[in-house]
């Protein structure tokens, strides 16, 4: 797959290149069960982390030395003889990465864009997924179409899905045809029937629409697998200017907001938070662990604090 062009403001849209050179950075990250202290993945959270599974190997006899616990009483009742079930650690295990790269996600205020934030987390959970020796693919997705990557354990799989991600993410501007937003529930549909059972799914995206159908994906999923929710957010739902009128647009239509008005103000930013506040809920409920990311802060160091690492270099 050709390298997507060089894109001069990375704040905006990111490119492959730049996306590859965040490989060696991410080998420091671990979204393995053992965390540490500070991790956001410690604790509780850390539990719902099954790691990698047992597949059985064979039964055979009883030896000095062998765990008792390991003794297939079935067998050793029907021949006298006591026998034993030997397993052997998954060599790897599947990880999807469900990447959103829809309009909604082409919005930044102080740093970056948030479709930019949510590239580059992706690309390092993808990196060092695949350098701990697991496979790893993907799910991302535009208002227009959904790219499938099942997870395989290759480098040319590993950089087909960062070269997916990027080229989703050169694709976003302002001149895209508007058209109806692909809802969250389509990739996480995908995503459900990819990862049946034993997954480690991460959903990098801002939550944008969203309804009780999306729960019920959500806590289907995590129910055989283990689900990480990274909301990806800007600084506009909580920090909007006190005196201030903007314009936006969607790309046809255009609005002013007169932000000294205190119920617009608020009416943004309730739907905004609201967003969050129902992945933060879906975490309380089901227990799924939430690591929000926001558009203001590069994403290395916020990552690397979120796992308990300190913010380190980047």
């Amino acid at each position: 797959m050709a390298e997507t062009p060089d894109i001069r403001d990375r704040r905006i849209h990111t490119d492959l290149a730049h996306l590859r050179s965040l490989a060696q950075a991410a080998r420091a990250l671990s979204f393995l069960p053992r965390q540490p202290a500070r991790s956001a993945l410690n604790g509780r959270h850390a539990s719902r982390l099954r790691g990698r599974g047992l597949n059985f190997e064979e039964l055979r006899n009883y030896q000095v030395g062998d765990d008792p616990r390991t003794i297939d009483w079935k067998v050793t009742a029907r021949t006298g003889e006591p026998y034993v079930r030997v397993y052997t650690e998954e060599r790897d295990r599947p990880a999807l990465l469900v990447v959103d790269q829809r309009l909604s996600m082409f919005f930044g205020t102080k740093l970056n864009m948030k479709s930019v934030t949510a590239a580059e987390a992706a690309a390092l959970a993808a990196f060092r997924i695949r350098a701990q020796g697991d496979r790893v693919g993907g799910i991302v997705f535009s208002d227009q179409a959904v790219a499938e990557l099942r997870p395989k354990a290759s480098a040319a799989a590993l950089n087909r899905l960062v070269s997916t991600i990027a080229e989703a993410n050169c694709a976003l501007n302002v001149d895209l045809d508007v058209e109806p937003s692909m809802p969250l529930n389509t990739p996480l549909e995908k995503a459900s029937r990819i990862a049946t059972t034993g997954n480690l799914i991460l959903v990098f995206s801002d939550f944008a629409e969203t309804d009780d159908r999306t729960e019920m994906l959500v806590r289907r999923m995590a129910q055989h697998n283990d689900v990480i929710l990274f909301p990806v957010t800007d600084l506009v739902a909580t920090q909007l200017p006190s005196a201030a009128r903007l314009v936006v647009s969607d790309g046809q239509l255009q609005a002013e907001l007169d932000l000294r008005d205190g119920t617009v103000s608020a009416r943004i930013e309730e739907v905004v938070g609201a967003r969050v506040a129902r992945a933060i809920g879906w975490a309380q409920k089901y227990g799924i662990p939430v690591l929000p990311l926001t558009t203001a802060r590069e994403t290395l160091p916020q990552l690397r604090e979120l796992l308990g690492l300190g913010r380190g270099a980047g």
